[in-house]
């Protein structure tokens, strides 16, 4: 039985965002950040030339890689378009995808040798690419489930934690558990782990007699946040280090509660492959070997997300129960 997470505390959270180095969103986050917002400017750097950390070729872990995917000398890295700092996003240049997901990638392909090929699309369609062969890894702040396990192999490199964020001057109280949130609105990610969480959490809270959660979906983390701050909602429910990230740059909300991705359970943040291509292997034992050698842990650094750090990888562990 995997094992709960222990909460993430804000304030630790933010004294690490403030130290930070290197990114931003959506143009339309990205540019209240620049002109800071409701008071803060973005503690990461936005430009396409990034600079990022980089590892050496380890001949015997390129050699994991299957023939017919090396053939072409490239790791084709689905990435999605539709994140937030600092995990995968558009930089200044609103082409450019950076964050932490593109610098883990980045080490995974210099490790095997491979050239680097980021290729940014919607979250429904990083699982069709890898599927139909376009893209033969995916890192995009992915959770291991069970019911993906199916289609797709994983191999671990961030523990998953999300937190509820509130606007400042809120009054609640920690929210830590399904009572909680009885009676609150609620915004999420349609399809995200996230949502899964609160929907088990309504209908416990429904069950015991308590009053139901208004789930709110709205299209852009814009939205979200101006129904936020006008009291359309009560909280909103999403990755840890997008929410911390949002916290220092506008200065107009703060992390209630932070929690493991799973709900009740330990969650992880894993690369995606196509299930029993064998490429699964040569991802796990490049991971450990940046892991090892403390690269992986300056990239996670550099984007403030050290709190999520994994000691290995591995290769579909338990997942998330089916739903």
């Amino acid at each position: 039985m995997p094992t709960p997470v222990a909460p993430l505390r804000a304030p630790a959270l933010a004294a690490v965002l403030l130290l930070a180095l290197s990114a931003c969103a959506d143009p339309e986050a990205q540019g209240a950040a620049e002109s800071g917002g409701a008071g803060g400017e973005s503690p990461f750097n936005l430009a396409a030339e990034q600079d990022r950390v980089r590892a050496e070729a380890v001949p015997e872990i390129a050699g994991l890689v299957p023939e017919e995917i090396r053939e072409d000398g490239a790791l084709t890295v689905g990435h999605s378009s539709g994140g937030a700092p600092p995990l995968a996003f558009y930089a200044d240049d609103d082409e450019t995808v950076i964050g932490v997901e593109t610098d883990v990638a980045q080490l995974v392909a210099d490790v095997l040798d491979l050239e680097y090929r980021p290729e940014a699309t919607g979250w429904d369609n990083l699982f069709l690419s890898v599927e139909s062969g376009r893209y033969e890894a995916v890192f995009s702040n992915v959770t291991v489930t069970e019911e993906r396990k199916d289609l797709f192999d994983f191999a671990t490199y961030r523990v998953d934690t999300v937190s509820f964020e509130a606007a400042t001057g809120h009054g609640f109280d920690e929210i830590a558990e399904p009572a909680d949130i009885a009676g609150l609105s609620v915004a999420v990610g349609s399809g995200t782990n996230q949502e899964e969480i609160l929907l088990r959490w309504d209908q416990e809270n429904q069950d015991a007699g308590l009053e139901p959660a208004d789930l709110q979906y709205y299209q852009t983390d814009s939205d979200t946040y101006l129904a936020l701050q006008s009291g359309r909602i009560d909280l909103y429910l999403g990755p840890t280090p997008s929410a911390s990230y949002h916290v220092e740059v506008a200065r107009e909300t703060e992390i209630v509660g932070t929690i493991s991705g799973g709900g009740e359970v330990r969650a992880e943040i894993a690369a995606m492959t196509l299930k029993d291509n064998g490429l699964v292997e040569a991802v796990n034992a490049a991971l450990d070997e940046v892991i090892g050698s403390g690269r992986y842990q300056e990239v996670l650094e550099r984007w403030a997300v050290d709190g999520e750090a994994v000691t290995e990888s591995e290769i579909n562990p338990p997942g998330l129960p089916r739903s």
